[in-house]
């Protein structure tokens, strides 16, 4: 394969703009563990854009050690946390979660969303000792199949997090995604307001690896540098994380490369839809589609594409566009597919 893999929004290094400002600094002497001046103006620029001066901010290096990290500190060992059955820390953490010994109580949810209806049903039904106290509720947005929340599914969750009892947590690995969107109703404003904690995704959105986590609830920050060292999860060269995310946030970059992605994906969309395959509906930078078997296989050799899930005649794939995804990668896929379905 000589030409562009849509496997995920991983695989290119980082933005032109974050290695030059990594090199741009190689001379420069920092404090170490995230307590240097990059991580701080980084920590400001966040809490500015998310509407969360009050809260703190936490530089971590992935979405897993992030989830882990978090979860196994809030949580005590009898307590649980909601998620739906396609949420990453459930399927894609190889039990990073459950193997530090916090459960995960699994709700179908729809279109790769937890409802509100769920999370009352959970805690009415997890009701005595004998069973796990559920605690917290993990959601992604965008989710593991590139649906978002409406402003209004989210205040109806954390309204009911609230009167429950339970901590709302936002796994953002691909928050940028989900903000950009031509669909989303939530501004970057309300997540100070609208959870008790949540990331900032930097690994899927051109930083070389990087995860923010913004805590909001006062009670869920004490102590919590010592949580993260305690997990083996503090950077030493904590300043490589601060610069990063100092570099995007300073003047809109962030949002930009999602918003690429993003527009990249409706190109995509739009050759996909010239082929016989079903295309199902995604307003973010994930795609999926199923088509024959000897048309995917050939799909996923050439492009690297994720197999998600098949039956006797299908196979469901996922495209994914990144920051690096350009009008020539389309063109590319699609004089493949004519070929294809020639």
């Amino acid at each position: 394969m000589s030409h562009h893999s849509f496997k995920n929004d991983y695989s290119f290094l980082a933005h032109r703009r974050v290695l030059e400002a990594l090199l741009r600094l190689q001379d420069e002497e920092n404090i170490a563990y995230g307590l240097d001046i990059h991580s701080d103006n980084a920590k400001k620029l966040i809490q500015n854009t998310f509407g969360a001066k009050d809260s703190e901010v936490y530089f971590l290096t992935g979405g897993t050690q992030t989830n882990m990290v978090f979860i196994s500190y809030v949580l005590k060992h009898y307590e649980g946390v909601i998620a739906v059955e396609s949420g990453h820390i459930n399927v894609h953490e190889s039990a990073a979660v459950e193997g530090n010994g916090y459960k995960i109580i699994t709700v179908k949810g729809n279109n790769g969303k937890v409802t509100a209806k769920e999370i009352e049903e959970v805690t009415h039904h997890y009701n005595d000792e004998h069973m796990v106290v559920p605690k917290m509720v993990y959601l992604s947005n965008s989710t593991e199949i590139g649906s978002i929340y409406s402003l209004q599914e989210l205040k109806d969750i954390y309204v009911v997090c609230q009167r429950t009892g339970l901590y709302l947590f936002i796994d953002g690995a691909r928050l940028a995604s989900a903000i950009t969107s031509s669909k989303n109703d939530i501004p970057a404003s309300y997540y100070g307001s609208l959870c008790d904690a949540f990331y900032v995704g930097g690994t899927k959105n051109g930083l070389l690896s990087g995860e923010a986590l913004v805590i909001n609830h006062p009670s869920l920050r004490v102590n919590f540098r010592n949580h993260i060292k305690n997990k083996g999860a503090m950077l030493a060269k904590g300043f490589v994380l601060g610069i990063q995310f100092e570099e995007v946030f300073k003047d809109g970059l962030y949002f930009e490369l999602a918003k690429h992605a993003n527009v990249m994906a409706e190109k995509v969309k739009e050759v996909l839809k010239e082929y016989p395959v079903t295309l199902y509906p995604s307003p973010t930078n994930q795609i999926f589609v199923s088509l024959n078997k000897k048309a995917a296989l050939s799909l996923i050799e050439e492009f690297r594409l994720e197999r998600w899930s098949e039956n006797d005649s299908e196979i469901t794939v996922r495209f994914v566009t990144s920051f690096m995804t350009n009008e020539n990668d389309v063109s590319e896929l699609k004089k493949f597919l004519d070929k294809l379905f020639k």
